[in-house]
C-alpha cells in the first residue's frame, strides 16, 4: 500500500461529500441550473477519482513501480485542476471565465494517471 495515496483520497472524498452537499443544498438556490450542473460534474468526478486514488494506493504493493506513483499524483493534479476548476466557474464572476482553460489540462491528468495505472500493472520493471 502506498499510505499518502490513502490518505488524501480520504481527505478528497470528506471534501466531495461537503462540496456536494454544499451544492445539493445552498448552492441550488445561488445559481443558474446550468452552473449547477457543471459543479455536479467537477463533484461526480471527484468521486471517481478518490476511489481511482484508493485504488493506484493499495496496487502499489502489489506494483511498487514509479509509473504507479505518478498515476496518483496524476489523480490528485486532476482533481485539483479538473474538478476545482468546475468549482470556481459555477461561483466566480463573468469575468473570471477564463478558468474553465484549466479544466481540460486536468482531464488529461486523468487519462495520463489511468494509462500509467495499466502501464504499471503490465510491467513491473519500469
Amino acid at each position: 500500500m502506498y499510505k499518502p495515496f490513502l490518505i488524501a483520497a480520504a481527505i478528497f472524498g470528506a471534501l466531495a461529500v461537503s462540496i456536494g452537499a454544499f451544492g445539493a443544498h445552498a448552492l441550488k438556490s445561488m445559481v443558474s441550473l446550468t452552473a449547477l450542473a457543471t459543479f455536479e460534474t467537477g463533484v461526480r468526478y471527484q468521486f471517481y477519482h478518490v476511489i481511482a486514488l484508493l485504488a493506484t494506493g493499495i496496487l502499489y504493493a502489489s506494483f511498487p513501480v514509479k509509473k504507479m506513483i505518478w498515476a496518483g499524483r496524476l489523480f490528485i493534479a486532476g482533481i485539483i485542476l479538473f474538478s476545482g476548476s468546475l468549482y470556481l466557474l459555477t461561483i466566480l464572476p463573468e469575468q473570471y471565465k477564463w478558468v474553465g482553460a484549466i479544466t481540460p489540462f486536468g482531464g488529461v491528468c486523468f487519462i495520463i494517471g489511468w494509462v500509467l495505472i495499466a502501464l504499471s500493472v503490465n510491467n513491473k520493471k519500469n
